[in-house]
C-alpha cells in the first residue's frame, strides 16, 4: 500500500464561539492542510496518483477560505471554525474527486500553528 500526500496553506481570521478564552477573540493563522491518500498499485509511469490533480483540488476548495474571516464563510457561518472541523470539511469536499479513482482519500490534517491541529479520517 501506498500512501501519499499533498500539503497547502491558507491564510485566515476566525475566533471560537463559546470558547471561553482567548481564542474567542478574532485572530488569524497561516493554516498547513495535509491530505494524505492511500492507493495499493501504480500506474505505467509508477505513480500511485498525480499530486498536481490532488494539488489542484485541494487549491480550488482552500481559495475560498484564504484571506477570509472563516467565521463569515459557509459552513464556518453555522458552525465553529475549529482545526477539527475545517479538515472534516475539507475531507467532505475533497472525497467526490475521489469516488471512481485508483487513489483513496485517507485523511486531511489541518495545522493552526507548528504545534497545533487536528486530523480528519472516518
Amino acid at each position: 500500500m501506498y500512501t501519499l500526500f499533498v500539503e497547502e496553506h491558507f491564510d485566515a481570521a476566525h475566533y471560537l464561539r463559546e470558547y471561553h478564552g482567548k481564542c474567542e477573540n478574532l485572530h488569524g493563522h497561516r493554516f498547513k492542510v495535509v491530505v494524505r491518500l492511500q492507493a495499493a498499485n501504480l500506474d505505467e509511469t509508477g505513480l500511485a496518483y498525480d499530486f498536481a490533480l490532488v494539488k489542484k483540488y485541494l487549491r480550488e476548495i482552500l481559495s475560498s477560505f484564504d484571506h477570509t474571516c472563516l467565521n463569515d464563510v459557509e459552513p464556518f457561518d453555522k458552525i465553529a471554525p475549529s482545526c477539527e472541523n475545517i479538515a472534516a470539511t475539507v475531507y467532505n469536499r475533497l472525497l467526490p474527486k475521489f469516488r471512481n479513482s485508483p487513489a483513496a482519500l485517507s485523511s486531511v490534517e489541518v495545522q493552526e500553528s507548528p504545534t497545533s491541529g487536528a486530523a480528519y479520517c472516518p
